[in-house]
């Protein structure tokens, strides 16, 4: 496959690039003005044209069913469950390299190299600038804390982003002391969850609630929205640990597909991700963390200061998330 793609279905959803005599195909769940800074960044670098396909879901059935006559060599995606759903799906293939390894760190890669990190995005508190001090959250254990009756918001339990944070407490403490955390995090709730997490920092800035439960990046997006910057001036981060652990992150990443046909193409897009170069670019038109070292984050984020993230390879939590989302479903914690 050269000037043309193997599928009609690719191409229906492609955006144009110039035809070059090289190319790597990829399938993301990323918005394309995430990527474009990085896919121009390669093209003008090594004359290799990226082509995307931007999806909005399925694209494990979308691989699956394509199988080996699958025109994409990469997926770009976010989220440690939607990754460990590709690798279980069987469409991905291991990955290795000196570029991978040495900048990208044991906790942020598939044991197993089926995917590699490529910026992180903390789990974090939004707290309230008028009603919550210094101080007082520190932790993921204090939002079990009775103090809090009536002034947590947050989205469903049952999002990802937050099965995923539960299989993180189940990790540090077990079921039962998990299941008692949950129970105990509803009955502070202010009301049902429910919207995004930007949508509990606008009930924070409408007194609503006083703290919510986010990801660092929604930040980011909402001091750019005129219409949200004051929500988001309402409230500032607070980085909170586990006990005898660190704050719980998740990652962007990218998986080398089992079909592969520009495959050394794919090996060279994949190399120039974790370098220093395009580390900083996703990670600033992300408002996200990179993960190289040597690397710093944009002026922004790192203005929302440091903390140390939690060790725990994130495999381990995608085998908990079945355990965790059970837990949640017991609770019935979005009723």
């Amino acid at each position: 496959m050269k000037s043309t793609l193997k599928s009609a279905a690719f191409a229906l959803t492609l955006i144009a690039q110039p035809v070059l005599a090289e190319e790597v195909n990829l399938y993301s769940y990323r918005q394309p003005e995430l990527l474009k800074p990085l896919t121009d960044g390669f093209t003008a670098a090594t004359g290799i044209n990226v082509n995307v396909a931007y999806l909005d879901q399925g694209m494990i059935e979308r691989l699956t069913a394509e199988g080996d006559r699958s025109p994409a060599d990469l997926v770009l995606t976010v989220d440690i469950a939607r990754l460990a759903a590709v690798v279980a799906a069987g469409v991905t293939q291991p990955v290795d390299s000196e570029a991978l390894r040495a900048n990208v760190p044991a906790a942020y890669h598939d044991p197993d190299n089926h995917w590699w990190g490529l910026t992180t995005r903390a789990r974090i508190v939004y707290a309230s600038k008028d009603r919550v001090a210094d101080g007082e959250v520190t932790t993921y254990e204090d939002l079990a804390d009775p103090k809090w009756r009536g002034r947590i918001c947050t989205r469903s339990g049952t999002h990802p982003y937050n099965v995923a944070l539960v299989a993180a407490y189940l990790k540090h403490h077990g079921a039962e002391a998990t299941k008692i955390w949950l129970q105990a995090v509803k009955a502070n709730l202010a009301r049902k969850p429910q919207g995004s997490d930007r949508a509990q920092v606008k009930a924070i800035w409408a007194g609503e609630c006083d703290i919510s439960i986010g990801n660092t990046y929604y930040m980011g997006q909402m001091l750019e929205d005129p219409e949200q910057a004051e929500w988001a001036n309402s409230v500032r981060i607070v980085f909170p640990t586990f006990d005898g652990g660190g704050a719980h992150v998740n990652i962007s990443g990218v998986a080398l597909t089992k079909a592969a046909p520009n495959y050394a193409n794919a090996l060279k897009f994949i190399d120039y991700l974790v370098s220093p170069e395009a580390q900083q670019t996703y990670a600033s038109a992300n408002h996200e963390y990179p993960i190289a070292p040597g690397t710093e984050p944009s002026a922004l984020v790192k203005g929302w200061g440091s903390f140390t993230a939690d060790s725990v390879n994130l495999m381990e939590l995608a085998a908990l998330r079945p355990e965790a989302l059970r837990l949640i479903e017991v609770v019935d914690f979005d009723s």
